[in-house]
């Protein structure tokens, strides 16, 4: 995977012009200087994280990154490209996973299988539930091709959907395009702190995470707000003058993909109601992966169960028509739909 650095140089909003650029930073006196970088997805923590840092260490000692996974909404984009670098005075780094070696790959396999050599001899001994046919193979061939998005390139690629057991959005669309700006830096001679807006109350697994570790000589990890409450989050917005993400007050609890695999029912009949181009959106997208993996491969955007939903299907649409549901996914809820799709609806009470 090879990681895509753009600078954001205008201010013509979303789809502006970019330019590619070098993350290398300039040669430093100093072979210890620090730089802290920032990891910006457009959420209350993370900026709360950059409004610290900047108040900490100054502009000049950070830098502001984004990881785009091409599965935001456009206000995030808006929110993290143009409305944080003009409130806070920085220029946010834009980083994107790039998946053209995988799909040659790939490609390259699926024409081996569709002249007829047997999955044998390209795999080896690795079992699979489901078999190419050369024919298929050959179908899938002509349509395999990379689009850009890279969320989507990354289903492409890997035949499917993440799912809350099998999370490899995070590994391949942030953790690896971030790393791989740190060390950039790391290696210019500076000394790399990154600095991660996670909070200990969010998840178990977070619960007992270190504030600060080192991972090499040259880099650390910092994350400086592990023991905030989400009051002090907001807070920190509120005393540098920052307005939170729109999409708080849009029936949002996270504002990173739209949707995140992980999204609860209640959000996910908000998304359904507010912004339907997006569901629109991820039928597209399991149509497509659906056309480029193993024939009768089930693909879906959310896995069978993984939400608490049932059924024979676990596409989008129907777990949005399970949203809807009571508990027990048997009745409609027909209260559900009854407020306005405009009306402000906060889970952190930012409409209060």
């Amino acid at each position: 995977m090879n990681t895509t650095i753009t600078i954001d140089t205008d201010d013509r909003g979303v789809g502006g012009a970019r330019t590619h650029c070098s993350t290398a930073a300039p040669a430093a006196d100093d072979s210890k200087a620090a730089v802290h970088i920032v990891s910006m997805s457009g959420g209350k923590d993370s900026t709360a994280t950059a409004i610290l840092a900047i108040e900490l260490h100054g502009i000049d000692a950070c830098r502001f990154v984004f990881a785009d996974t091409g599965n935001e909404h456009e206000v995030t984009y808006e929110y993290a490209l143009h409305y944080l670098p003009r409130a806070l005075g920085i220029r946010v780094d834009i980083v994107r996973a790039d998946f053209a070696d995988e799909f040659a790959t790939k490609r390259a396999n699926l024409a081996r299988i569709a002249a007829g050599e047997s999955e044998v001899a390209i795999y080896g001994n690795r079992q699979f539930k489901y078999r190419w046919t050369p024919a298929t193979a050959a179908r899938a061939l002509e349509l395999l091709h990379p689009t850009g998005v890279p969320f989507l390139d990354l289903c492409l690629v890997r035949g499917g959907f993440p799912s809350r057991k099998r999370q490899f959005c995070t590994e391949y669309l942030k953790r690896n395009p971030l790393t791989e700006y740190a060390l950039d830096l790391a290696d210019t001679g500076y000394h790399v702190e990154s600095w991660q807006g996670v909070r200990a109350d969010e998840s178990e697994a977070r619960r007992w995470l270190p504030a600060y570790e080192y991972r090499s000589a040259r880099m650390a990890i910092y994350r400086p707000i592990l023991r905030w409450r989400v009051e002090d989050v907001f807070e920190a917005h509120r005393v540098a003058g920052i307005e939170p993400n729109l999409l708080y007050r849009k029936g949002m609890s996270r504002v990173g993909c739209m949707p995140c695999i992980n999204c609860s029912k209640g959000e996910l009949r908000e998304i359904a109601r507010r912004f339907p181009e997006h569901i629109e959106r991820i039928a597209e997208w399991e149509r497509l992966v659906s056309e480029v993996c193993r024939p009768r491969t089930p693909v879906s955007f959310f896995h069978l169960g993984t939400q608490g939903h049932a059924g024979q299907s676990s596409t989008i649409d129907a777990v949005v028509a399970w949203s809807r549901t009571t508990r027990g996914g048997r009745q409609y809820d027909l209260l559900a739909d009854l407020a306005e799709p405009t009306a402000c609806s906060s889970a952190y009470g930012l409409c209060e």
